[in-house]
């Protein structure tokens, strides 16, 4: 299970990190970024070269194959019995995107510094340049319960099962969509903002985002999603923390729904 832990309750022996950090608006930033001052140790993955399948069209960050996980997780050089932490700039949805990928890649012993780097990098030692690893032959064991798919999406709707819509409100309504040549919602879908997970200290704790979820049943099955299956993922995680075991991203999400289903407004 995915913990979002204070600095000090990170793991302290075994640790493999792996920085995540990144910009939507400046795909180059977070990489450009790391290569001047990373964790020491600390891999990189990229959202769009490590953490996607930009080359499919269900939606704007598709998530990877299992033989791109596959080979993403060899590369890097981990294996099942490490301990991992993974961290981004804080406040930020990527950590938790490649938390959650390794959740469906069967790791079990996996951290989000939910603070950010910012407080990492005043605790921990500091390095630049690129860090090489030696590769693994790590067997992956993928648990598909985490990740939902278009036709996972159509049943839940029709079972009326809920479909939790992770963007803002003005997005979910329709009356704002920046992004999507599409306003709207996906039928039926409930709107919990993913920023509310925010606070000053990082991504809220387990006890802190239990009220978002105060009206949702833990024994239903829950799906996720948002624009592209990546500001979802924090929301995501914090339902599996607060123990609503039966919950799933959409990867895809809304950018994939509207390319060939139809939309619901709120306005």
């Amino acid at each position: 299970m995915i913990f979002l832990k204070n600095h000090m309750e990170l793991p302290k022996q075994d640790v493999r990190y792996i920085d995540t950090r990144f910009d939507l608006t400046n795909p180059e930033w977070g990489e450009e970024t790391y290569y001047k001052d990373h964790v020491q140790g600390a891999i990189y993955w990229h959202l769009e070269e490590h953490l996607s399948d930009m080359t499919r069209i269900e939606g704007r960050h598709p998530a990877p194959t299992k033989e791109q996980m596959t080979k993403l997780i060899q590369v890097s050089g981990l294996t099942y019995d490490d301990a991992i932490v993974v961290y981004d700039q804080g406040n930020a949805p990527f950590a938790a995107r490649a938390a959650l990928l390794l959740l469906w890649a069967g790791f079990k012993n996996i951290s989000i510094a939910r603070e950010g780097y910012g407080k990492l990098r005043e605790v921990l030692p500091i390095e630049g340049g690129v860090v090489w690893v030696p590769t693994s032959n790590v067997q992956l064991t993928f648990e598909d319960a985490y990740l939902a798919t278009q036709d996972d999406v159509k049943h839940q709707i029709m079972s009326e099962k809920p479909l939790i819509d992770a963007r803002s409100n003005d997005r979910y309504k329709g009356i704002h969509e920046p992004i999507d040549s599409v306003a709207g919602h996906i039928p039926t879908a409930i709107n919990i903002d993913w920023e509310q997970l925010k606070t000053e200290d990082g991504l809220m704790t387990q006890d802190e985002s239990a009220k978002l979820f105060k009206n949702l049943s833990k024994q239903t099955a829950i799906i996720t999603y948002c624009g592209s299956g990546v500001t979802a993922a924090p929301l995501t995680l914090a339902l599996l923390e607060n123990d609503f075991l039966n919950t799933r991203l959409y990867s895809g999400s809304y950018s994939d729904w509207i390319l060939n289903n139809h939309v619901e407004t709120s306005k």
